[in-house]
């Protein structure tokens, strides 16, 4: 399905990231992964960078070796973020900074060294990973929520900027899916969260991976600037 591609996933260390990258490296495409962590899959048409996305430097440096062995860049999968609850008089200034250096401002600026080899080759796709905390907005999630929406909004405008290029950029939120991320907030809180929503249940691989592939498609060219909530979020 990806022969020929070359597709660029941060946070592929673990949980979804490393799904996600198994995921189009068995469909043929060249998959590259950032995450501050090494990589653990072991796949030929796979390569790691370790990469801290707060950094700007760092994703410059891989970037310049991307453009240098690889030449090109398909399709970008923001996927990297940190998920925290906690209500706003208990939040350090600090915790809230790091989850928008990780959850907007790393993916803004990921997002900008990928939108430029995508210019010159005129061709690209973007999928920027949301949440159902966006919509639902839950007590204590003010910070992640705002991390996510301002992920949402960045995602909108820059497809306007770039879709005389043939890049298109569009958001899915998922609902709840088991990794280290979301284990990391009271399971009470997140069956509260589904009970909230039309399908009660959280995500499977398989129905984040059957938006992202839509969104991803080359046939997909007039789909952009769109938020795809799973479970009946909205």
């Amino acid at each position: 399905m990806y022969r020929g591609q070359v597709v660029l996933i941060t946070g592929a260390s673990k949980g979804l990231g490393s799904k996600l990258a198994e995921h189009f490296a068995t469909r043929n495409a060249s998959v590259i992964g950032f995450s501050r962590s090494p990589g653990v899959l072991k796949l030929a048409n796979y390569r790691h960078f370790s990469v801290d996305i707060r950094d700007e430097q760092q994703v410059r440096v891989a970037f310049g070796t991307i453009r240098s062995e690889f030449g090109k860049l398909d399709v970008l999968i923001n996927n990297a973020a940190i998920a925290a609850s906690q209500f706003v008089v208990l939040t350090p200034t600090a915790s809230a900074e790091d989850i928008f250096k990780t959850n907007f401002l790393g993916s803004f600026t990921v997002s900008r060294e990928a939108v430029r080899i995508m210019m010159k080759q005129k061709y690209g796709r973007i999928v920027n990973m949301s949440s159902m905390m966006v919509p639902l907005r839950p007590a204590g999630g003010a910070v992640y929520s705002a991390s996510k929406a301002a992920l949402t909004q960045f995602t909108q405008v820059l497809a306007k900027e770039v879709a005389d290029y043939g890049i298109t950029c569009n958001v899915l939120g998922v609902s709840a899916i088991e990794t280290d991320m979301w284990r990391g907030i009271a399971k009470d809180k997140l069956m509260s969260l589904l009970q909230g929503l039309p399908q009660k249940r959280a995500a499977t691989l398989e129905d984040i991976t059957n938006v992202i592939d839509f969104f991803s498609s080359k046939a997909s060219g007039a789909v952009t600037a769109q938020v795809v909530y799973l479970g009946g979020a909205y």
